[in-house]
């Protein structure tokens, strides 16, 4: 609590006059504009900025790419934010562009997806620099994705994932929480991870391919929006929708339809509104001289046709 100071006579703690007024502006820089789940974590981040006072600014690129969010991040950077919350698209290329914002003396908290091993503030390595790493925990989510796939394939058959590309932290984690799941299923064959490069229609075709040369597929694992719902696609082209089952990560308001029509069996579905709530708070936090946990975990929430009509589940679809 550095920038704090004890109230004489309560013992309680205030934060001087200075820090309370002061306005920050905090810059939010998603993995990508037009997808759902990073709407839905601008919202949760401008609701923080809203309570909080504080200005924030968001920027990002149109499409899930290291070479078009540099630029958006260096005209950032070029704003002098207090602070900056970013997806990184690459947990190695992202690093060197960040230390720019480091080195200028902003704040930088990762969110949902993460640089190095996404372990910070140790002084070990180039990329423990952020001061904070929010986001579900996507291994558990993987675990979780593989326990109903072999379920619902009566715990036999062949299974991949649809993964975006090698290096994404996320979908990394989440396809390594599948792998490790899926082995202790041993009627269960899981082939070769097919990536997409956040195409849903290369994920499509992947599908159908894979059907082509593995007509007894069993299942899929689409380890992130555009693969589950690119998959789904390929899968009714085939001809073989209710046949090969699809386990989905994220969700927009589209799975409601999916589950209900047994396109998908299961949603994991984050809590981008939270993460970007906490994003802003750690942020505010630390440029407030308040401690910050290096790791904030939120919580995501299992949908299936059978629960998605409970106002409790169905209140974390996310928002476009």
């Amino acid at each position: 609590m550095g920038a704090a100071t004890a109230a004489a006579g309560t013992g309680s703690l205030v934060l001087p006059a200075a820090a309370e007024n002061k306005k920050h502006t905090i810059a939010l820089v998603p993995g990508l504009t037009t997808d759902a789940f990073y709407i839905t974590m601008h919202r949760g981040a401008d609701a923080a900025a809203e309570a909080l006072g504080q200005d924030l600014l968001f920027q990002g690129a149109s499409e899930w790419n290291v070479t078009l969010q540099v630029p958006v991040l260096d005209a950032v950077i070029a704003r002098k934010p207090d602070a900056i919350l970013i997806a990184p698209t690459d947990k190695v290329q992202l690093v060197e562009p960040l230390k720019k914002a480091n080195d200028a003396g902003i704040t930088v908290v990762c969110v949902d997806t993460f640089i190095g091993n996404g372990v910070f503030q140790t002084g070990a390595g180039d990329a423990d620099f952020p001061i904070s790493y929010v986001a579900s925990d996507n291994v558990l989510g993987g675990v979780m994705a593989a326990r109903a796939l072999a379920q619902s394939i009566g715990e036999k058959g062949k299974v991949y994932v649809s993964n975006v590309k090698p290096g994404v932290s996320t979908t990394d984690q989440r396809e390594e929480g599948f792998k490790q799941e899926m082995a202790n299923h041993p009627d269960i064959e899981v082939l070769e991870t097919q990536f997409n490069d956040d195409d849903a229609n290369k994920a499509a075709a992947q599908v159908q391919a894979v059907i082509g040369r593995v007509p007894d597929l069993a299942g899929v694992f689409g380890a992130n929006l555009f693969s589950a719902s690119g998959t789904a696609n390929g899968v009714k082209q085939a001809g073989k929708q209710g046949e090969v089952k699809i386990a989905a990560f994220d969700a927009p308001q589209s799975v409601v339809q999916e589950l209900k029509d047994g396109t998908f069996e299961i949603v994991i579905a984050q809590h981008p509104a939270e993460i970007g709530y906490f994003g802003v708070v750690a942020a505010y936090a630390h440029l407030t001289g308040n401690p910050v946990p290096t790791h904030i975990g939120t919580g995501f929430t299992v949908m299936t046709k059978d629960n998605i009509d409970d106002p409790n589940v169905s209140k974390y679809l996310y928002t476009g």
